[in-house]
């Protein structure tokens, strides 16, 4: 990790990066529900008035209006919070991935790290839902360089999919070089070991590189897996880890039902002689609360201690 680089929410992160295609593609649009602010979107519509669109606290309006600008050749992104954005999923399955709409749906403040604003706000379900529906990327960066580097990728003509972009709220500490290459039809691997392999995604990334530095100490050696595309996810990839180790543990801010453990147990379980079991962690099927991001981060221990010690239980389960 780049502990002398101040760390960033990736949704700052997307602003910026957002504010840069808009400035190298005229194509690109953006679309906001009263929260441009908190989405960071405010930055391109400062600068591009007549390509900003501020739609009101009525999100199904923007996203039809985003696929209508799609259909008609523009690439609008179109941003609130994952809750408010998941919470319209019947427009977006018909009006942006049924009809194939060059979509950037961007959802800012997920999972239990946003804090204090509580369950209403916290955006738990969002990967599953969005997991379900056809043709649709899933993306969640774990830190500002790979923001920056999905938000290029989004508006080249490499991707013409819909895509669900899925952004942190707090601060989260770079785990990337300045060498970084994103590859979308790759995993990520930040760490090698041979004990377990943590696969982490978006707020937890950080966490889980401390947690590995904890448990190295303690003689385990643990590998950390990025998986910033959550689908389609690098099944290839993740079942050569499942021959590498005995252990997978996933752990991200998001219900364990459907969310990126999901999708990694998926891919396990549909390969042949398997060596890894897999355990899933993350919010464990309960709402959400209120506290502050890091006492909410360790009631789940989805902080570097959490993280670490869930490893631990799982490998002593597993002996």
């Amino acid at each position: 990790m780049s502990a002398d680089v101040k760390p960033v929410a990736t949704r700052q992160a997307f602003g910026e990066a957002l504010l840069a295609a808009g400035r190298e593609v005229p194509a690109v649009v953006a679309l906001d529900a009263d929260l441009s602010k908190s989405t960071k979107s405010e930055l391109f519509g400062k600068e591009f008035p007549a390509r900003f669109f501020q739609c009101g606290i009525a999100e199904q309006n923007m996203i039809g209006i985003a696929a209508g600008l799609a259909l008609s050749g523009k690439i609008p992104f179109c941003c609130s919070f994952a809750c408010f954005l998941a919470g319209r999923f019947e427009t977006i399955k018909i009006s942006v991935a049924y009809s194939g709409a060059r979509v950037r749906l961007v959802g800012t403040h997920a999972g239990v790290g946003i804090g204090e604003d509580g369950y209403s706000q916290m955006g738990l379900e969002d990967i599953g839902l969005m997991r379900t529906l056809p043709e649709m990327l899933v993306l969640q960066p774990g830190d500002d360089v790979e923001a920056h580097a999905m938000v290029r990728w989004l508006v080249s003509d490499a991707c013409m999919q819909p895509a669900y972009l899925r952004l942190t709220r707090q601060n989260v500490t770079r785990v990337h070089g300045d060498g970084y290459h994103f590859d979308p039809r790759k995993i990520d691997p930040l760490a090698d070991g041979k004990d377990v392999a943590i696969f982490a995604s978006g707020g937890t990334v950080m966490h889980a590189m401390t947690a590995r530095e904890a448990l190295g100490r303690e003689g385990i050696a643990a590998a950390v897996v990025n998986v910033g595309v959550i689908k389609p996810l690098d099944a290839a990839g993740v079942r050569a880890w499942a021959e590498r180790v005995p252990l997978i543990v996933t752990a991200e801010d998001h219900n364990v039902i459907g969310g990126m453990g999901s999708a990694v147990s998926e891919a396990v379980a549909d390969m042949r002689g398997a060596r890894a079991r897999v355990f899933r962690h993350g919010v464990r099927d309960v709402f959400g609360e209120s506290g502050t991001p890091e006492s909410l981060y360790a009631h789940h221990r989805l902080d570097a201690a959490g993280i670490a010690s869930v490893v631990r239980e799982e490998l002593r389960a597993s002996s």
